[in-house]
């Protein structure tokens, strides 16, 4: 077992720490290019390509989507709940308990822990909850909600097609499939770099505050995550994922929305550092709870 996990843990540790020494050393890294590149070209290839050759069905693929809509919900709630009990302010924190890394870390661990069924049933959470992430959580921060913003996201649309080709059995040439494995294979390592990368360029403030959200956001996310494999009837692969994607740590877009709105970025950086440190920490035991 322990093989096993450490088989899966290894090649992230060591791509987030290849962004994380890059950072330190002030060796300049493009940040804005690698994730532009990363959202518009390599991560609608990678969804599209996973669900339209995935060799699963398409009512398993839709309760996925279904349980990403459900937990993110879930998230809503509960985080709205706790931060009003303790009187924090829900415009500045309300988005690092709704929105978890499931793109960044979700994938590479669904990946290594279950292998193609389990990257394709993370695609699926990650396309949704992704959406959700990006229509939700600028809205959360400004106060001001665009639904439009769904129609600009290249991932929702490469899932629509993804799905869409998946459903009539449209066949491609080999030189399309093979460049889709290719162009899929770089949004992973890059994502993870990237990762490393933030992580050695924020700072935790308030460390009180960030640590009691970061155990907040990780031990309801398993519970939910639980919960929502309980509901949904998943088993195996399918409870594996779905548990996964809901315990991993704040988003780092959780940030750079507070940035761009001026909500308390520097506390919000705070809880995303801790977070993860606290997820990299109990990720062993996440893995061994769920393979």
């Amino acid at each position: 077992m322990f093989s096993a996990i450490f088989t899966v843990i290894a090649p992230i540790f060591v791509c987030a720490a290849i962004g994380f020494v890059w950072a330190r050393t002030r060796v300049p890294y493009e940040t804005e290019f690698v994730t532009r590149i990363v959202t518009k070209v390599g991560m609608p290839c990678l969804v599209f390509g996973t669900l339209a050759k995935v060799d699963l069905t398409p009512e398993m693929l839709g309760n996925m989507g279904l349980a990403a809509v459900v937990t993110t919900a879930a998230f809503a709630v509960i985080g709205a709940v706790v931060l009003g009990i303790f009187k924090i302010e829900r415009q500045v924190f309300l988005n690092c308990l709704i929105f978890a890394n499931t793109g960044n870390m979700g994938l590479p661990v669904c990946l290594l822990a279950f292998g193609d069924p389990g990257l394709a049933l993370g695609v699926a959470y990650f396309a949704v909850n992704g959406t959700l992430t990006n229509i939700f959580g600028p809205a959360l921060a400004s106060g001001n909600p665009d639904p439009r913003a769904v129609l600009k996201i290249p991932m929702v649309w490469a899932a629509l097609g993804g799905v869409t080709v998946k459903l009539a059995g449209i066949p491609f040439p080999d030189w399309v499939l093979k460049t889709l494995d290719l162009l899929s294979g770089f949004p992973i390592p890059l994502m993870l770099i990237t990762l490393g990368v933030s992580l050695a360029g924020l700072q935790v403030a308030h460390l009180g505050r960030s640590f009691g959200l970061a155990a907040l956001r990780l031990v309801m996310g398993v519970a939910v995550g639980w919960a929502a494999a309980e509901v949904f009837g998943f088993e195996g692969v399918a409870r594996g994922v779905v548990i996964i994607e809901c315990a991993m740590p704040v988003a780092v877009f959780n940030f750079l929305y507070a940035q761009m709105y001026n909500n308390r970025p520097d506390e919000v950086a705070g809880a995303v550092v801790t977070s993860t440190m606290l997820s990299f920490a109990t990720l062993p035991a996440l893995l061994w709870f769920v393979i």
